[in-house]
């Protein structure tokens, strides 16, 4: 360890959690502190694998480190991060940022208030293909992003993850920050359709939105699906890409003359989460804005919040 290297710790350990933590063990610019969760055995069994203390509370977690991931429900990220933002620890927080637009808004005040870095997860954008699009530099016409997933095995007799929310906060706000990064116009028409299948919310759903620059998205998201795909399809004035954030590649096309070329995008493949949380440690390092700020992803929260009140308004 060097004086650089930033103390971090965990706060949830479950399904997603342990990857924070392992990620967190393997960066040479962190120091994995330690880990809690409400589970204690199961913050233990962490905390051993990956040569770490489990700490009996968040507080005392938050008192031993100056990062911390939040790892928790959705329902909960407005309390948890509240309370190790007035400690003045800087976070990321999965996404959605919060479970409701008032819920974000406070965690985003709270974070400036106390001067902390507040990054929120949307681990796509840390995926390569979008590093791709984003050297591009060209606005989109049009936009297609399927996302899908199978439904999620139940946890000890609780409700399966994630399934606590609507599928378009689960999975589809992934692609709805991506497309609002991508697009940087506001939206100035929503259409969509959805339906609970398993659980008491959508399980899948499909949205066209209409942007004020003229593009126009069209996003898939189910979690009852036989197969996986994660899909994103971007029509610029003068190609067409189809990338594939699952595989990590994709196919660019071109119109030259009276034909059209297509050639394979360059990407060097990379594990997401893993380029994510290195890039929020390095953020707390030189107290940079992250990626995806906390502004960024309460936008994203709020698309989503109006998508789900129009799927509500349709259904009745």
């Amino acid at each position: 360890m060097n004086d650089n290297t930033i103390k971090v710790g965990v706060i949830g350990v479950g399904q997603l959690g342990q990857y924070h933590a392992r990620i967190y063990s393997e960066l040479p610019e962190a120091e994995l502190v330690g880990v809690y969760d409400v589970d204690a055995d199961r913050a233990e069994a962490i905390a051993r694998k990956y040569r770490t203390r489990s700490f009996p509370s968040l507080e005392n977690l938050a008192a031993a480190a100056e990062a911390l991931s939040v790892v928790v429900p959705t329902d909960k990220h407005r309390a948890v991060a509240g309370i190790l933002l007035e400690r003045g620890r800087h976070l990321l927080v999965e996404k959605p940022i919060a479970a409701t637009t008032a819920e974000a808004e406070e965690l985003v005040r709270l974070a400036r208030e106390h001067g902390c870095i507040l990054q929120i997860g949307h681990v796509e954008r840390f995926n390569p293909v979008l590093g791709y699009l984003d050297s591009i530099n060209k606005p989109p016409k049009f936009i297609e992003a399927h996302r899908l997933a199978s439904y999620p095995p139940p946890r000890d007799g609780a409700a399966p993850r994630g399934t606590e929310v609507s599928v378009v906060l689960d999975l589809m706000i992934h692609d709805l920050e991506v497309i609002l990064h991508l697009v940087g116009s506001p939206v100035t028409a929503i259409h969509a359709v959805g339906i609970p299948v398993l659980s008491p919310s959508e399980d899948i759903a499909n949205v066209r939105l209409v942007f004020a620059n003229g593009c126009v998205a069209n996003v898939t998201a189910s979690r009852i699906s036989p197969e996986k795909m994660r899909k994103i399809r971007v029509f610029l004035p003068d190609s067409y890409v189809s990338l594939d954030y699952q595989a990590q590649e994709g196919l660019i096309y071109r119109k030259e003359g009276m034909r059209i070329t297509r050639d394979k995008v360059p990407l060097e493949k990379g594990e997401p989460l893993a380029n994510e949380l290195r890039s929020f440690v390095r953020c707390v390092a030189g107290r940079n804005q992250p990626l995806v700020s906390g502004d960024q992803a309460a936008e994203a929260l709020k698309l989503a919040v109006a998508i789900i009140q129009r799927l509500r308004e349709g259904a009745s």
